[in-house]
């Protein structure tokens, strides 16, 4: 089952990108052996492909008419062979439908409710205050055993390379790097391990392993240096779909609140 947060993720980004909204033409657009091809069926697919970075000109009328007829056929040929009527397609068909009405309803919906700039800045501040004023180069070892954690800070002591010890790290990402981790905000890493990083000075690594859900880490702080945010107009983009995907995961946890389930 997908978790609500992914959900939401993937209704808003089709909500952002879905094509602007037009008066719904019952007129034919074409007819291909006699079935015809609505025109607001066609007005729909241009819409999709502008809204997708295609310019609007006469090749990109002729293509979507094209690509039309052409569906149409299959379209036809599937039908006579029946299988429109397996349940299998049915039910693909019946999915299909039921993401496009959901897109039509968020889009109505995030539009309906929109959110503000002072809204926007104040999550921009929150998340630059818990990143701090400093960013941390970090390199760890990470084991499942305490004992091993603590063997390997025996060996740092006795004047062991922590690049080498890196490669017992059960870290697939940074073992072979000599565990590093890169730059990051303490705030990046789980608790007690950004709480562990902090306390260093360059060069150090921590004297006990340092326990999380993941297993047992060693650390070793590389450098730090001053941690400057990107300004709020680059990051606003990603902070809108961010408080739209919340707001959809509110919407849905309240409207799944009050359905009735048997």
């Amino acid at each position: 089952m997908l978790k609500l947060s992914r959900l939401a993720s993937l209704l808003v980004a089709a909500t952002i990108i879905s094509a602007p909204a037009f008066a719904q033409n019952k007129a034919a657009f074409a007819t291909v052996n006699g079935q015809a091809i609505p025109q607001y069926v066609y007005d729909a697919f241009v819409a999709e492909q502008k809204a997708q970075g295609a310019p609007d000109s006469p090749e990109l009328k002729n293509a979507v008419k094209e690509e039309l007829v052409r569906r149409e056929i299959l379209v036809q040929e599937a039908k006579k062979k029946g299988l429109d009527k397996k349940p299998e397609m049915q039910g693909q068909m019946e999915l299909a439908k039921q993401a496009v009405l959901i897109r039509a309803f968020l889009g109505d919906y995030v539009k309906a409710h929109p959110i503000s700039d002072a809204q926007l800045k104040s999550e921009y501040e929150a998340i630059s205050a818990k990143q701090g004023s400093t960013e941390y180069k970090a390199r760890h070892v990470l084991v499942e055993k305490e004992d091993d954690a603590k063997a390997i800070i025996t060996k740092l002591g006795k004047g062991e390379k922590f690049s080498d010890l890196a490669k017992q790290s059960k870290d697939p990402g940074s073992k072979d790097k000599g565990g590093e981790l890169g730059w990051s905000a303490p705030s990046a890493y789980v608790k007690p391990f950004g709480e562990a990083l902090v306390q260093l000075k360059k060069g150090d690594y921590t004297k006990t392993p340092v326990k999380t859900d993941f297993g047992y880490h060693v650390i070793q702080l590389d450098d730090s240096r001053p941690l400057t945010p990107p300004p709020f107009e680059q990051v606003k983009p990603q902070l809108q779909q961010r408080a739209a995907q919340q707001q959809v995961e509110e919407l849905v946890k309240d409207l799944r609140t009050k359905a009735k389930v048997n």
